[in-house]
């Protein structure tokens, strides 16, 4: 955690000098918030890194692309997925990572003609629902901060 005394920056069990004034490397640990105040040192957050999910190199001012980027290189066309793309692909696998354990439900139902419990149907038609949901608001963002503001949670396993 750095501490700053005017444009310096002076980080925490470092020695420093000021106004001709040598400190020991304890001094910031053993003074007392007014005694740091006196001489002018203040403390100073560490920068927030912005989400690399969304951003490049954690900077907020280098967001991901939020559509597909399509370009051509040596006359071949590449296709970069953008976030709305990745985020929807990971909806629907979490949601068939959800529903798996009652697909052998489905499959006995188309079988044998076997009822699925009520409460199951209920369920995955739930989840399914909130895919479509989900994808929907996805695909209506137009920045990343809305695209972060989501609330991308699935209704609770019964």
């Amino acid at each position: 955690m750095p501490f700053k005394l005017g444009t310096k920056t002076i980080q925490l069990d470092t020695p420093f000098t000021h106004n001709d004034i040598q400190y020991p490397a304890n001094w910031i640990r053993l003074a007392s918030e007014a005694d740091k105040s006196a001489i002018g040192l203040v403390w100073e957050a560490d920068a927030v890194r912005a989400d690399d999910r969304f951003y490049w190199d954690g900077n907020i001012n280098n967001p991901k692309a939020l559509e597909d980027v399509t370009e051509t290189i040596n006359e071949k066309e590449y296709t970069t997925k953008g976030l709305k793309s990745n985020l929807i692909t990971q909806i629907k696998y979490t949601a068939g990572t959800i529903l798996a354990p009652t697909d052998w439900m489905v499959v006995r139902k188309a079988e044998r003609n076997i009822a699925i419990p009520a409460s199951t149907a209920e369920y995955r038609a739930s989840v399914v629902a909130k895919v479509d949901e989900l994808e929907a608001a996805i695909s209506a963002v137009t920045t990343v901060e809305q695209l972060i503001a989501l609330d991308l949670s699935f209704p609770e396993v019964k």
